[in-house]
């Protein structure tokens, strides 16, 4: 079955460039556009899309509230969020994360990147360009608003330990590659590992898993050398 993307962007020109681009692939499809965050929401809920590909500056309701919206809807817990944007910023780096996305790309990538990004994000990954990542993890994480816990403390405890250990080192920015290499397993048995934790902590992708790690202790970010 396809991938269903909905598009929001306030530019016709880039919808109608992204939706030629996604409709030439096979795998995946363009169920709707919108031209602001309201409408994403409204058309999110009609057509169930997989992912929405937002942009953050809109006019009226803008891409970070439309995403904090759709993510918090009981109905679309299976819909992702690819933020794409041209202000790869720490504070709506931040803010995106905190909102529920699920992944950050820059409009600079080029189109083979942004499908792949589209396909990756589908699976239940969490996608971040490298300047988001490093923005993630050296700044938002060190300074969590308070209310953006997605699960208390004691959550962790439902937790086996090698969860834990694939899950802290997930949340340093490890590849699921480069944790079987630490942990002498492989790459399946890792994903395996952090899907477990998504499911007993109830985090969407492997984004909210990484923030939780960080939130509840078990991860501590360390402030970036000068």
């Amino acid at each position: 079955m396809a991938v269903k993307v909905l598009l929001a962007d306030d530019q016709a020109l880039l919808r109608a460039t992204f939706r030629v681009l996604i409709d030439s692939c096979e795998d995946m499809a363009v169920v709707g556009e919108a031209s602001d965050g309201a409408e994403a929401l409204e058309l999110a809920r009609v057509h169930r899309p997989d992912i929405v590909l937002m942009d953050i500056r809109m006019p009226g309701t803008d891409g970070l509230a439309a995403t904090s919206a759709i993510c918090a809807d009981p109905e679309l817990s299976a819909t992702r969020v690819l933020i794409l944007t041209t202000f790869e910023t720490e504070d709506y780096v931040a803010q995106a994360l905190r909102a529920g996305a699920s992944g950050f790309l820059g409009k600079d990538v080029t189109a083979d990147t942004l499908l792949a990004g589209l396909r990756t994000v589908a699976s239940g990954e969490a996608l971040l360009s490298p300047a988001a990542t490093r923005t993630l993890i050296t700044n938002f994480l060190m300074a969590p608003a308070p209310e953006a816990h997605l699960a208390p403390r004691g959550h962790l405890s439902g937790l086996t330990v090698r969860e834990r250990e694939v899950m802290g080192l997930a949340a340093e920015g490890k590849s699921n590659t480069e944790i079987a290499e630490v942990l002498t397993l492989s790459p399946l048995t890792v994903r395996t590992h952090i899907h477990r934790a998504m499911t007993k902590l109830g985090a969407r992708d492997r984004a909210q898993l990484v923030v939780i790690a960080y939130q509840t202790g078990l991860v501590r970010a360390v402030p970036p050398a000068p």
